[in-house]
């Protein structure tokens, strides 16, 4: 059984030119190229987000030096743009949709960006890409009420199973926010695996709802992207990502004990 850390990459848009809401977190067209021809170069062997969680709880066998490859959101590039590529090498991976902001009849108008429609995430399963959930309007899932959770995870995971034929056996929390409480919603949803950012290489002692991703942005050059395969500079890489996080984690937290205080003097 694999015990080494997986390298889990974050993506969201592939893109030539996204809009200011998606920038940071679009990847140009060339850029993606170059970065998945880097993976083949480097010997790792790309595998969907269920196949790495079944290896590490089975303990059955995961190819040499895996990679999971995985994009939140559903933006259009992903079809136009990564599907070829990956295509081209054979590659796996992982769409994680919010299925509030497809196009099509479960539209609430939230995609930030030009958004994939119904047609296009059937094209990307039959093509082998994994289809995950990601929520149904993205919210920021640990300041939701218990009610309001339970209904974005099962919307979410009741529409992909209604437009695929198949309910989504993964899952990747909004912003990469969860908690105790959110784990378990998620689990008991029915989804066997979920994702979170953290920005840190994969390990089986996360557990299969805490796996932790590193994200790929348009300022990560294929230097960088190298060194987050090989898992080195990560800390230093994301430091400053870490000081905010903990920051806001506070200011979240905050915001969570007042909503419970209001909701108990009514």
């Amino acid at each position: 059984m694999t015990e080494a850390p997986v390298p889990i990459l974050m993506y969201h848009s592939v893109a030539t030119a996204p809009n200011d809401a998606t920038r940071a977190l679009s990847v140009a067209p060339e850029a993606f190229s170059e970065q998945m021809a880097m993976i083949g170069d480097l010997g790792f062997t790309p595998v969907d987000t269920a196949g790495l969680a079944a290896g590490w709880r089975t303990g059955g066998p995961l190819p040499p030096r895996p990679v999971l490859i995985t994009f939140d959101d559903g933006y259009e590039g992903v079809h136009r743009h990564a599907l070829p590529v990956l295509a081209k090498h054979g590659f796996a991976s992982t769409l994680f949709v919010s299925t509030g902001w497809i196009k099509g009849a479960y539209d609430t108008g939230g995609g930030l960006d030009t958004m994939l429609d119904w047609d296009q995430v059937r094209e990307l399963a039959a093509a082998g890409v994994e289809i995950g959930g990601h929520s149904h309007t993205h919210p920021q899932l640990d300041q939701l009420d218990d009610d309001r959770l339970r209904y974005e995870l099962s919307r979410c995971r009741q529409i992909v199973a209604d437009e695929l034929g198949a309910a989504p056996a993964s899952f990747a929390y909004p912003y990469g926010y969860s908690s105790r409480r959110v784990r378990e919603a998620v689990r008991e949803s029915g989804y066997a695996q979920a994702l979170a950012v953290g920005n840190a290489l994969a390990r089986r002692r996360q557990g299969p709802y805490a796996l932790r991703r590193v994200t790929v942005r348009r300022s990560t050059g294929i230097e960088e992207f190298g060194r987050l395969l090989e898992g080195r500079s990560i800390a230093r890489t994301f430091a400053g990502d870490r000081a905010l996080t903990k920051g806001y984690a506070l200011v979240r937290r905050a915001r969570q004990v007042r909503r419970k205080a209001i909701r108990s003097r009514v």
